[in-house]
């Protein structure tokens, strides 16, 4: 089943096109990467997909409805420097923000809310620290926060963010076995990362994006160093080549 759509989508920041007929397909049960260099519009597909910027041509339809209206079905985890950490809240009220559409702003969480709180910090292994603020945390455990707040929802689209970006190796290890349960559980996931080996690796597909979609397919399908090349704009690169584990 269709998730996700993206199809001819457009958008400018500033007056310039950042990007530019961009068309994606994501069914529940896959985990897209989404790769680029810095600057490729990565970050600005999932603001757009999210409804938080305007698109100025295309659609994008989100289990059947426009952004807007599936908000409550897309769980995002943004990137760790874009969350205020000294904002005086336990981690258990942090996760509950992530419920905040479902709720409403002026309403109290009833016990479905509580109970998908408590689920989602089991998830991610933040139980005994469900009381403690969100402050006095490692980087690790603020990523998880991240994560649980986004679960927290039972989205069926899961946006990540540069997941994996300064975390420990016990860390990654416990988000990537999460985020393969929730594939097979029917989750769609879209990841965002400069990891190429990690993304290969864990990744149903990838996705290529430089300003538009330059390539699209399994990691398989994606082993020749010229289509890498040319996504991230260069004639050569000995260290993308050698990340990638490919010569030419």
């Amino acid at each position: 089943m269709t998730v996700l759509t993206v199809t001819g989508v457009s958008v400018e920041l500033g007056g310039r096109e950042v990007l530019n007929d961009v068309s994606l397909t994501i069914s529940a049960r896959e985990h897209v990467g989404l790769i680029g260099p810095n600057g490729a519009g990565k970050t600005t597909l999932l603001r757009s997909l999210l409804g938080l910027l305007p698109i100025t041509a295309g659609s994008i339809t989100i289990d059947g409805r426009t952004p807007h209206e599936a908000r409550g079905s897309i769980g995002y985890v943004p990137q760790r420097h874009e969350f205020v950490w000294d904002y005086p809240v336990q981690v258990r009220t942090a996760v509950m923000t992530g419920r905040t559409h479902r709720i409403g702003w002026l309403r109290r969480p009833g016990q479905v809310d509580k109970d998908a709180v408590q689920e989602a910090l089991e998830r991610v292994d933040l139980t005994d620290l469900a009381t403690r603020p969100i402050g006095e945390l490692s980087g690790g455990q603020r990523q998880r926060v991240l994560v649980a707040r986004a679960l927290a929802l039972k989205p069926s689209l899961l946006l990540l963010d540069e997941p994996f970006t300064g975390l420990d190796v016990p860390t990654q290890e416990i988000l990537t076995r999460l985020f393969k349960d929730l594939t097979a559980e029917d989750t769609a996931i879209l990841m965002t990362t400069h990891d190429l080996p990690a993304a290969a690796d864990t990744c149903h597909r990838l996705c290529l994006l430089n300003g538009t979609v330059v390539a699209d397919g399994s990691p398989e399908e994606l082993r020749d160093p010229a289509i890498w090349l040319r996504a991230f704009g260069v004639a050569r690169s000995e260290q993308l080549l050698h990340s990638l584990g490919v010569t030419r």
